[in-house]
This record gives C-alpha cells, structure tokens and sequence, in this order.
C-alpha cells in the first residue's frame, strides 16, 4: 500500500503521455488492416466502402 502513496501525478501524467506516443506510433507503422480504418487492433475510424 506504500508504494501506491509514492505515485504522484506527474508520473500518471507520463504514462498518458507516453501510451499516446505508442498509440500515434502503431497507427503510423502497422498497415491498415491492422492499425487504421477498420483495423482490428486500432480502429482509426470509420472504413471506406
């Protein structure tokens, strides 16, 4: 339970921060099948028909 005292906001600040690097980095490396319109791991948004 200590350790749950120690974390500040500044360290969940950086963990948004970092999950959202990842995410714009996965949507620009993956094909878009995986990672883009209608992709099944990132779902970018609606697919074109």
């Amino acid at each position: 339970m200590q350790y749950l005292a120690q974390i500040t906001f500044d360290d969940i600040v950086m963990s948004l921060l970092v999950c959202a690097v990842l995410r714009e980095a996965m949507i620009l490396s993956l094909p878009d099948r995986i990672a883009g319109p209608g992709g099944w791991l990132i779902d970018t948004g609606v697919e074109d028909v």
